[in-house]
């Protein structure tokens, strides 16, 4: 049996080990306006959907965990047209246990890993209620949370530079 060396063991106590546990998962906010329903207006229709996804995290008072929001808002239209279809918002809340983060990676991190563990669930709930308000089931394109974190880090940027100028 080998004994690690000093370097070995200097760099596992430098490096701590990253854990993330999902505590909870919660529907804070759904609402599904089926707009076309209440107009009495019926047949085939080619929807197009445009989505807009926010995020949000914050600190819970219990150590080494914190809240995720994600937030999502479906707009669908007649191809073609100007009528709507249907509205859908979703706030979906994640509770998560994070420990072994540098503090300066903390924020990408629940801004980018946390909604990547919710995303399935976002998913399924938008293709239920959808399919439920008498339409194909909206089964949503990965998100790349990557990119969106990176664009709005662009866009406070560009607005800093705004009002410093």
């Amino acid at each position: 049996m080998a004994d690690e060396s000093p370097a070995e063991n200097t760099a596992a106590q430098a490096a701590p080990q990253i854990q993330m546990r999902v505590l909870g998962q919660f529907i804070r906010d759904l609402s599904f306006e089926n707009v076309m329903a209440q107009k009495g207006v019926s047949g085939d229709v080619q929807p197009e959907i445009a989505v807009q996804v926010n995020l949000d995290a914050k600190k819970r008072p219990t150590e080494h965990q914190y809240e995720v929001s994600v937030k999502l808002n479906l707009k669908s239209k007649a191809k073609g047209l100007e009528d709507i279809l249907f509205l859908c918002e979703l706030d979906y809340c994640g509770l998560f246990h994070i420990e072994g983060v540098a503090e300066d990676q903390l924020h990408p991190f629940l801004m980018i890993e946390s909604p990547r563990m919710l995303f399935p669930f976002l998913r399924r709930i938008v293709s239920d209620i959808t399919r439920d308000g008498g339409y194909p089931p909206v089964n949503l394109d990965n998100i790349d949370f990557v990119a969106l974190y990176r664009n709005e880090l662009m866009r406070r940027q560009a607005e800093t530079q705004k009002t410093d100028a």
